[in-house]
């Protein structure tokens, strides 16, 4: 089996019998700092498993007379983990439920833009950081806290897990909001029940209700057989719907008699089906806003807002981020079988000075990616990424010169200094670009001017 990627170098593989398709996605990936390698059949495909490994896969759903469905288990067996994006010319609803059941975590129908393959990308990556984060968290008690505001909040959690009370998790992304809810459902009465996820935010809107109400055969062209839907494989136990505030409207309307009756009809179907499971949500959108703007139904935010958890940043626990970069690193290196035991008192420090604004998610990728490239058994400062090691000062100017330029500095040190501190307070390269006023490509040039 390969050994996983540096995170520092990001590489995808892009299965599909079109090259034109292939050298398009390379284009549009190379901006983002990616190395493609691109295969044009199944066998081509299998070989490239064993002979490197990847950060992300790009699978068409037609290869001749194979399917890039075919490929999911011997990628899953050579590199699991690795996130995977179906993409086709014949796109259905039945053939993307399929592939999501089998564990592809997005599903893009061609044609599609530059901007729509690098969402689909930038979505599939999160889901799949989400996953590994979330099988690191499982395994450790994560309703405990030094921070008293936390300790409230996971007293608040502990009681409402005997109930059925409708919990609304708030919290900026990558606080933990789904863990928490896992846990939630791990005390509850329910908790020998399945718990099921439905992420909003990664489907299309006619899948997504599909997804959640599930259709029966003939319902539309395409549904060759009936499909349950997450309502029915979490009869018993908990739906939990991971960011709600991206729900589009109509949808909305339909989740609200759920809520209210319990009761739903599968698209194509006319048979009353009563739905028995807690459901919960999460959002990092501000609901009571987006009512205001029209955005989500009142009633919807009333109902699912029995008693809203709101989790704070990471930078807002500092008395927990020892305990939690800990323990975290142990998990890690028991899931990865490699990586530091500690952590260096300098590296920790560098995680007190640090904003995290991609908060629990980010420092799993951290300690993930110190676990692959570590050479010792302590966490050194030197380990970590550019962003947490103090920046050197810039060179003061010579002093007494005709401009009298004591204490400036060059058009590139400025450069460089404001693009350091953009990256490190940005979620996403596509975002950092955004702030900059550059496009994606130039941001690459520069961090690859700079070493960044």
């Amino acid at each position: 089996m390969p050994t996983a990627a540096p995170a520092a170098t990001r590489t995808c593989l892009v299965v599909d019998d079109e090259e034109a398709i292939c050298q398009s996605i390379a284009f549009a990936l190379d901006s983002q700092g990616w190395t493609v390698r691109s295969c044009l059949d199944f066998d081509s495909a299998s070989q490239a498993l064993q002979d490197e490994p990847f950060d992300l896969a790009l699978l068409d759903l037609r290869l001749g007379d194979r399917s890039g469905l075919d490929l999911l288990p011997l990628l899953q067996d050579a590199q699991p983990g690795v996130p995977v994006v179906i993409i086709t010319a014949y796109a259905s609803i039945p053939s993307a439920v399929e592939a999501m059941r089998r564990g592809a975590l997005d599903y893009l129908p061609k044609p599609f833009n530059p901007q729509e393959l690098r969402r689909a990308v930038g979505q599939a990556l999160a889901a799949g950081l989400h996953q590994r984060m979330q099988r690191a968290l499982d395994r450790r008690p994560l309703m405990e806290s030094r921070v008293p505001a936390m300790q409230k909040v996971f007293e608040q959690a502990r009681k409402v897990a005997q109930s059925d009370v409708a919990v609304l998790v708030l919290g900026e992304t990558g606080t933990g909001k789904g863990v928490l809810a896992k846990a939630v459902h791990d005390q509850s009465t329910r908790q020998k029940a399945p718990f099921v996820v439905l992420a909003c935010p990664s489907l299309s809107d006619g899948l997504l209700e599909s997804e959640l109400f599930g259709h029966e055969k003939g319902a539309f062209t395409g549904a060759y057989r009936d499909h349950k839907g997450r309502l029915a494989q979490a009869e018993g136990g908990t739906l939990f719907l991971d960011e709600v505030g991206d729900m589009p409207l109509p949808l909305q309307t339909k989740l609200l008699r759920v809520l209210q009756s319990r009761e739903y009809e599968r698209l194509g179907g006319s048979e009353t089906l009563q739905a028995d499971m807690r459901i919960m949500a999460a959002t990092h959108v501000d609901l009571a806003q987006a009512v205001k703007e029209g955005r989500f139904r009142q009633d919807l935010y009333y109902r699912l807002s029995g008693l809203e958890l709101a989790l704070l940043p990471l930078r807002e626990r500092a008395e927990d981020l020892e305990g939690i970069a800990i323990g975290m690193l142990e998990e890690l290196r028991a899931e990865t079988g490699r990586g530091p035991k500690k952590i260096s008192r300098e590296a920790l420090a560098a995680f007190r000075r640090y904003a995290w604004p991609g908060n629990l998610r980010e420092m799993h990728n951290v300690l993930e990616r110190a676990c692959v490239l570590g050479e010792h058994e302590e966490l050194r400062l030197a380990d970590l990424p550019a962003a947490f090691r103090p920046q050197p000062k810039a060179p003061a100017a010579p002093t007494g010169g005709q401009d009298g330029g004591a204490g400036l500095v060059s058009i590139e040190e400025v450069e460089l200094a404001h693009i350091r501190k953009v990256l490190a307070a940005t979620r996403s390269l596509d975002e950092a670009a955004r702030i900059l006023g550059i496009d994606g490509a130039t941001l690459w040039r520069r961090r690859k001017k700079y070493k960044l």
